[in-house]
């Protein structure tokens, strides 16, 4: 099993694109309504661009009217790590990937039920895989 965690900066620039890179390892931000999943609506899941990690169903996205992907529940209990991010002049919470540390975005408590999160997330940190088309079998 990869530990991703170990990795360094020089196996993550060679790996991501210089966004993702600014994103994802140095906890950068997308401008609002600029991100490639903003807008995606399609069955499906979401993982880490960096390792792969399930993140997000689609069954959980939903249109917050933030700018961002949002979603209010995670795939998987233990898929995302938080802490407390007090950059930018105020108090959020950060959210990473469990797996490789990378920077997803915030969790935020005014979200819709069933959970009251909105998971606010920057595309570039995501990649999504589309659901198995069954019909084509």
């Amino acid at each position: 099993m990869t530990n991703w965690k170990e990795k360094d900066e020089n196996y993550w620039r060679e790996k991501l694109s210089a966004e993702q890179f600014e994103i994802c390892r140095e906890k950068g931000t997308e401008r609002p309504f600029t991100g490639e999943y903003y807008t995606e609506t399609s069955p499906g899941k979401y993982v880490c661009a960096c390792c792969e990690n399930t993140l997000f169903e689609s069954d959980a996205k939903y249109d917050s009217g933030s700018g961002w992907p949002s979603f209010f529940a995670q795939a998987e209990e233990n898929g995302i790590d938080t802490e407390t991010d007090t950059s930018r002049g105020m108090e959020r919470t950060e959210i990473m990937c469990s797996h490789c540390g990378s920077h997803l975005g915030h969790v935020f408590p005014d979200g819709p039920k069933p959970t009251g999160l909105r998971y606010c997330v920057n595309s570039l940190s995501l990649k999504f895989e589309p659901e198995a088309d069954e019909s084509s079998c």
